[in-house]
């Protein structure tokens, strides 16, 4: 992935529940820009930028020691916090009208309704 990746972004969801040893190889990507790759014995550079994701408290965790501190700074450089879609109602409209045109589009038809003309908002 690292190496598809290069010159561009590689994302990595779920960054909360990746083990201590990979966090220490993240971590060297990050800082070195150096990854070993899969059956390879020569160390490779990477030219990329990384995005992560995850639905769980980084911070706690590196309090608590289940994520690397290190890491954590690194990664926390520029955060961007998405609130729930429960948290986010004003939004829920215009998802209903994007997927469904999406939807109608894939299947060949015509929308069935406008969604926006039933919704209470």
């Amino acid at each position: 992935m690292i190496e598809k990746a290069g010159g561009g972004t590689l994302h990595l969801d779920e960054i909360g529940e990746l083990s201590h040893e990979s966090q220490v190889k993240l971590l060297r990507l990050l800082q070195e820009g150096e990854f070993l790759p899969l059956g390879a014995d020569t160390i490779r550079m990477a030219d990329i930028r990384v995005v992560v994701s995850t639905n769980l408290d980084l911070a706690r965790l590196q309090n608590t020691g289940q994520f690397r501190k290190d890491l954590y700074y690194r990664l926390s450089v520029h955060h961007i916090h998405v609130p729930p879609l429960r948290e986010r109602c004003e939004d829920i409209p215009l998802l209903l009208k994007h997927y469904i045109a999406q939807t109608a589009e894939a299947l060949a038809k015509s929308l069935p309704f406008s969604p926006m003309r039933h919704c209470s908002r």
